[in-house]
C-alpha cells in the first residue's frame, strides 16, 4: 500500500466507517476488513491516528483497527503477518510524539503501545523503556502525562507475563528502573502535597493525576519485579514509606471539596496505595512481615479510634479492614500444632501478631465493630422505609455487597472471633447481658445496639456452642421479643428471626420446633415487609436442616403455605420473588405430597408469572426449580399441569431459543420429573422430543440428562415413542458412538438395552443399525469392562427375546466378516462365557446364563463344543441367584416376581413415581423375573438329553468339570 495514496482512500472509508447509515457502514467495514492484511495498512492508520486535525471520531476508529491488527497479524507466526520492516517502522512511530490532546484516544494508544511491548520489548525494542523514561522527564505538561500513561500500561503489560523467561526478563527491567521510579512518584507526590495550600484546582489535579500514574507503576513493579524484595532496600523503604504518605493524603482531604474531581481522584489515590500494600501481602506474605506491626497500628488507629475520624471513607476502611482480616487470617502467619514443625519466619510473623493482639486490642475491636459499624445506620433505616425490597436485596448480598461497609464488618468480624475466640468470647457475652429483657420501644440508640449484638451472637453461633444455652434464651428472651408489635420494634424481630436462622443447623432443641412455626406462622404476617422476607429465609434454613420432622410441621404447613404465596404475590422486585419462590420450592421439596392440597393458587399464579418473567430469565429458573418439586409433589396429578408445564418445557430445552443458555438445564430436569411422573404419554408430551436431536447434538454435560429423558419416553410410552422418532434417534447415536466418551457410550447402549427389554421386537427393528456395532464389539473383545458387560446385556436380550431377529444379525455379520455362521457363533459364545466377569450386576448375570442356554436343546456341534462354558456359566447364574430356605434346606431364586408389591414407604423416603410403578409392571413380564433359572437349566439339559439319548448327553456332560456338575447337581436336587 503506497503511503501517500493510499491515505486519502482510507481516511475516506474510515468516515464512512463511522457513519450511522448502516447502507454507508457496512461497505465501509467490509473494505477495512479486506485491507488488514495488506502491506502497510497500519501504516496508514499509523499517520491518520496521530494526525489531531482530523476528525476525533475517525482517529478513534483508526486506532481500535490498528489495536485489533495488533492481536491478529503482529506474531511472526501469525497468517499474514506484518514484515519485520513495517513493525520497525510503526515501532519508532509509535514513540515519537507523546503529545495526543484527547484523553480517551491517549488511552488507546498507550494501551496499543502496550501490547506491542508485550511481543518485542526488550528483544526488539530496547529503546521503548528509555524513551519512556526520558519523556516523563520533559517539562511540557501534556508530554509527561501521556509518557507515564504509556509508561504505566507497559508496564502493568509487561507484569502480566507468567513464563520463567518473560518473568526473569520483568525482574531485570525492575531491578533496573525502581529507583526511577521511586523518584518520578515522590517527585510528583512532593509537588501536589506543595499545590494543595495554593488553591490552584488545575495545578493539583495535575499533579494528582502523575502521582496516581507514578504510583500505578511503583505497584506493578514492587509486587511483580522481585523474587525476594524484602532483600532490595529500595523496595522495602517505599513500602515503610507509604504510612507517612497516607497520613499527608488523608489530612489532604481536609482541604478538598467532598464533590468535584480532585476529591475523587485523591480518595482513588489513598485506595491504590492500600492496594500496593494488599498485593504485596497476597503476592510475597514473609517479605510483608516487617510490615505487619506497622500495617496493624495504622490501620487500628484509623479504623477503631478518633484517629480516623474527619478524614476517612467507606472505601478506605474497607481497605483496612481486608489488611487487617489478610492479616488476621494468613496461613504463612500460623504456626504449625506442633511449633517446633514451622519455619522461623512464621514463628516471627506470628509472634509480631500475638503481640500486637493483646486483650485490649482485640476487646476495643470487638466493642467498636459491634456498637459502631455493626449499628443500623440512617441511610440504611431510610432505604428499609423507602425501598424495604432494596433494602433486603442490599443485607443479602446485592451486586453492591461485596465493596460496602456492612458485610467487609461481619467478615472481619467472623475471622477475628474465630481466631481469638477464647479472649473474645466472654467480652460478647458481657455484652449479651446488659441486654436482658425487653427495650424501652422510645429508644432507638438502645433497639440499634442490641440489634448489633444480636447479629454478633448470630455471626459467631459455631464459636459460641459451648458458651450460650440457646434454647433457653429463645424460649425465655428471643420468643418474648418477636411477639412485640410495635413499628419501632421491628429492626429487633426481623433480627431474631435471622438469629434462629443462624443457630437452627448449631444448636436448636427439635422440641422448640413447633414453638418456632407459630412464631414464624405469625411473622408471616407481619406489617413490615422487610420481617416477612427475613423470616421466610428463616424458614428455608428450619426445612432444610437435617433434623426437620415433616409431623412437627404438617399443622403450620398450610398456614405457611398461603403467607408465602401472598408474599410472593406482594413483592416486586426480581430478586425477592425469586428469594421467596426458592423458600416456596424447598417447602414442598421436604413435605412431597401432603402439599397437595394446598398448592392450587400457586398452580395458578405461576403462568402468570411466568409471562411477566420474559425479560428475567433467572427468575425463570426459579420458576422452573419450583415447577420441579411441585411435579414431585404432585404426582401422577400433575397432568393436569401441562397446558402450562409443556410449553415451558418446550422453551426451556429449544436450542434454537435464546433463553435456553440459561434455562436448558432446569428445563431438562423438569422435563425429565414431568416424564417420570406422568401417568400416560398425550401427543403434546410426544412432541417435545423434537427438541432432543439437536440436544444430543450439543454433546453437553447435560447429555445424561438427556440419555434418562429418552428412556423416560420407552418406558412410558416405547411402541408409540419408538415409531415416532427410533430412526432418527437411532441415526443421532450412530453419530454420538464415534466421538463420545466410554461413559457415553454405555448411556447409549442402556437406551438400546432398555428398548429391548421393554419390546424386544419393535426395539431391535428400530435399533437395527446399531446392533451389528454390538457385535462386532463383543466378537473383537472390547477391552472396557463396562462397556463389554452392555454389549452382553443387549445381546443377551437379542438371543433370549428375539431368535428370529438374532437369527437373521447373525447372518448378516457372519457375511460381514467372511465366516460361516458357526464359526461367528462359536467364537461369540466363547467370549461370552470368557468375559462374564466384565458383568457386575447380578440382572445381567442371570439374562447371559438364560440367553446362552436358549440355544440348547441342540445338535449344532459347535454350540456342543461350547457346552462346557455354557453350564459354566449358568451355575455362576445359580450362585448369583439362588438363596437357600434354611426350614425346607431347598433353593428358590430370589429374582423372581410373582405380582406387584406395593413398597413400604417411611417418612424420610420419596413415594414411587408413576415410572417405578411402569418399570415393577415392566419386571412382572422379564424374562429375567419371571423364568426360574434353575428349572430352566433343568428343562433345557432335559430337552439336551432327549435330544441326544443318555449315552450322547452323558459325554456332553463329561466335558464339564467334576466340581461344577456337582455344584449343579446340588442346586438341582428335588427336579
Amino acid at each position: 500500500m503506497d503511503l501517500n495514496s493510499a491515505s486519502t482512500v482510507v481516511l475516506q472509508v474510515l468516515t464512512q466507517a463511522t457513519s450511522q447509515d448502516t447502507a454507508v457502514l457496512k461497505p465501509a467495514e467490509e473494505q477495512l476488513k479486506q485491507w488488514e492484511t495488506q502491506p502497510g495498512f497500519y501504516s496508514v492508520l499509523l499517520n491518520i491516528f496521530t494526525n489531531h486535525t482530523l476528525d476525533i471520531n475517525v482517529r478513534w476508529l483508526a486506532v481500535l483497527y490498528f489495536k485489533n491488527g495488533i492481536d491478529r497479524y503482529w506474531r511472526r507466526v501469525a497468517p499474514h503477518a506484518l514484515s519485520e520492516e513495517e513493525k520497525t517502522t510503526l515501532r519508532a512511530g509509535l514513540i515519537t510524539n507523546f503529545n495526543e490532546p484527547i484523553n480517551q484516544i491517549a488511552t488507546q494508544i498507550a494501551v496499543l503501545i502496550a501490547k506491542v511491548a508485550r511481543l518485542d520489548c526488550p528483544r526488539q525494542w530496547p529503546e521503548l523503556i528509555p524513551t519512556l523514561i526520558e519523556s516523563v522527564k520533559v517539562q511540557d505538561d501534556l508530554r509527561q502525562h501521556r509518557a507515564l500513561l504509556t509508561f504505566y500500561h507497559v508496564t502493568k503489560t509487561l507484569a502480566s507475563k507468567r513464563l520463567a523467561a518473560d518473568r526473569k526478563l520483568f525482574y531485570d527491567l525492575a531491578s533496573g528502573i525502581y529507583n526511577f521510579a521511586c523518584s518520578l512518584w515522590n517527585h510528583h507526590t512532593d509537588t501536589f502535597l506543595q499545590q494543595v495550600s495554593s488553591g490552584n484546582e488545575a495545578a493539583v489535579l495535575s499533579s494528582l493525576e502523575r502521582t496516581l500514574l507514578s504510583l500505578k507503576v511503583l505497584r506493578k513493579l514492587t509486587v511483580n519485579g522481585f523474587v525476594e524484595p524484602h532483600k532490595n532496600m529500595e523496595v522495602m523503604g517505599f513500602l515503610h514509606g507509604i504510612f507517612d504518605r497516607l497520613k499527608q493524603f488523608l489530612e489532604c482531604s481536609r482541604s478538598i471539596g467532598t464533590d468535584n474531581v480532585c476529591r475523587d481522584r485523591l480518595e482513588k489515590t489513598i485506595i491504590l496505595f492500600t492496594k500496593v500494600l494488599l498485593d504485596f501481602l497476597d503476592q510475597h506474605p514473609f517479605s510483608f512481615t516487617p510490615l505487619i506491626q506497622r500495617s496493624l497500628e495504622f490501620s487500628v488507629s484509623y479504623v477503631f479510634t478518633e484517629v480516623g475520624e474527619g478524614v476517612t471513607f467507606e472505601r478506605f476502611i474497607v481497605q483496612c479492614m481486608n489488611l487487617i482480616k489478610m492479616i488476621v487470617k494468613n496461613y504463612a502467619y500460623k504456626p504449625s500444632k506442633n511449633f517446633e514443625d514451622s519455619s522461623p519466619e512464621t514463628l516471627e510473623a506470628h509472634k509480631i501478631k500475638m503481640a500486637f493482639f493483646t486483650y485490649p486490642t482485640l476487646t476495643e475491636i470487638c466493642r467498636r465493630l459491634v456498637s459502631h459499624y455493626f449499628l443500623l445506620t440512617e441511610e440504611e433505616l431510610t432505604m428499609w422505609e423507602e425501598d424495604p425490597e432494596g433494602f433486603t436485596v442490599e443485607e443479602t448480598g446485592g451486586d453492591s455487597w461485596k465493596y460496602s461497609l456492612r458485610p467487609c464488618t461481619e467478615v472481619l468480624f467472623i475471622d477475628i472471633f474465630h481466631e481469638y475466640n477464647q479472649t473474645l468470647t466472654p467480652v460478647l457475652l458481657e455484652m449479651m447481658q446488659t441486654l436482658q429483657g425487653p427495650t424501652n420501644v422510645e429508644d432507638m440508640n438502645a433497639l440499634l445496639i442490641k440489634d448489633a449484638v444480636y447479629n454478633a451472637v448470630g455471626l459467631a453461633a459455631y464459636e459460641l456452642f459451648d458458651s450460650v444455652d440457646f434454647d433457653q434464651w429463645f424460649k425465655n428472651q428471643l420468643l418474648p421479643e418477636l411477639q412485640v408489635i410495635h413499628n419501632r420494634y421491628k429492626p429487633l424481630r426481623r433480627r431474631v428471626i435471622w438469629l434462629v436462622g443462624q443457630w437452627i443447623s448449631v444448636k436448636f432443641k427439635s422440641d422448640l420446633r413447633p414453638m418456632l412455626y407459630e412464631a414464624i406462622c405469625n411473622l408471616l404476617q407481619d406489617q413490615d415487609l422487610v420481617v416477612r422476607i427475613e423470616t421466610a429465609t428463616t424458614l428455608k434454613l428450619t426445612v432444610d436442616d437435617f433434623e426437620f420432622r415433616t409431623d412437627q410441621f404438617l399443622p403450620y404447613l398450610e398456614t405457611m403455605f398461603t403467607l408465602l404465596f401472598q408474599l410472593l404475590q406482594q413483592v416486586t422486585e426480581c430478586d425477592t420473588k425469586m428469594h421467596v419462590l426458592h423458600v416456596l420450592s424447598c417447602v414442598i421439596e421436604r413435605v412431597n405430597m401432603q402439599i397437595r392440597p394446598y398448592v392450587g393458587c400457586l398452580v395458578q399464579y405461576l403462568p402468570l408469572l411466568w409471562k411477566q418473567s420474559e425479560e428475567h430469565n433467572m427468575l425463570r429458573c426459579a420458576i422452573l426449580t419450583t415447577l420441579i418439586h411441585l411435579v414431585q409433589g404432585l404426582g401422577a396429578d400433575s397432568k393436569n399441569l401441562y397446558p402450562f408445564l409443556l410449553p415451558v418445557i418446550q422453551l426451556s430445552t429449544d436450542v434454537s431459543q435464546p433463553p435456553h443458555v440459561y434455562l436448558l438445564e432446569d428445563g431438562l430436569e423438569l422435563w425429565l420429573v414431568t416424564l417420570e411422573n406422568s401417568p400416560c404419554v398425550t401427543p403434546e408430551l410426544l412432541r417435545i422430543f423434537q427438541n432432543m436431536s439437536p440436544l444430543l447434538e450439543l454433546s453437553s454435560e447435560n447429555l445424561r440428562t438427556c440419555f434418562k429423558i429418552i428412556n423416560g419416553y420407552i418406558f412410558l410410552s416405547s411402541t408409540e415413542f419408538l415409531q415416532t422418532y427410533a430412526v432418527g434417534l437411532c441415526q443421532s447415536f450412530c453419530d454420538l458412538l464415534k466421538e463420545i466418551t466410554t461413559e457415553g457410550q454405555v448411556q447409549v447402549l442402556k437406551v438400546v438395552e432398555n428398548a429391548l427389554k421393554v419390546n424386544p421386537v419393535l426395539g431391535a427393528q428400530m435399533f437395527q443399525p446399531i446392533l451389528p456395532c454390538v457385535f462386532r464389539g463383543i466378537i473383537e473383545g472390547e477391552r472396557y469392562p463396562v462397556v463389554m458387560s452392555t454389549y452382553l446385556g443387549v445381546m443377551g436380550r437379542v438371543l433370549l427375546q428375539n431368535t428370529s431377529f438374532f437369527s437373521s444379525l447373525l447372518t448378516e455379520m457372519a457375511h460381514k466378516f467372511n465366516q460361516e455362521m458357526d464359526q461367528l457363533l462359536g467364537n461369540m459364545i466363547e467370549m461370552w462365557v470368557d468375559r462374564m466377569d466384565n458383568i457386575t450386576q447380578p440382572e445381567r448375570r442371570k439374562l447371559s446364563a438364560l440367553a446362552l442356554l436358549s440355544l440348547l436343546p441342540s445338535d449344532n456341534s459347535v454350540i456342543q463344543d461350547k457346552f462346557c462354558g455354557i453350564i459354566n456359566i449358568s451355575v455362576e447364574g445359580l450362585h448369583d441367584v439362588m438363596t437357600e430356605d434354611p426350614e425346607t434346606g431347598t433353593y428358590k431364586d430370589c429374582m423372581l416376581m410373582s405380582h406387584l408389591e406395593e413398597p413400604k414407604v417411611t417418612e424420610d423416603e420419596e413415594p414411587p413415581t408413576e415410572q417405578d410403578k411402569r418399570k415393577k409392571m415392566l419386571a412382572l413380564k422379564d424374562p429375567v423375573h419371571t423364568v426360574s433359572l434353575q428349572q430352566f437349566i433343568y428343562e433345557k439339559l432335559k430337552a439336551q438329553q432327549e435330544l441326544l439319548g443318555e449315552q450322547g448327553f452323558q459325554s456332553l456332560m463329561e466335558t464339564v468339570d467334576t466340581e461344577i456338575v456337582t455344584q449343579l447337581q446340588e442346586f438341582l436336587h428335588g427336579f
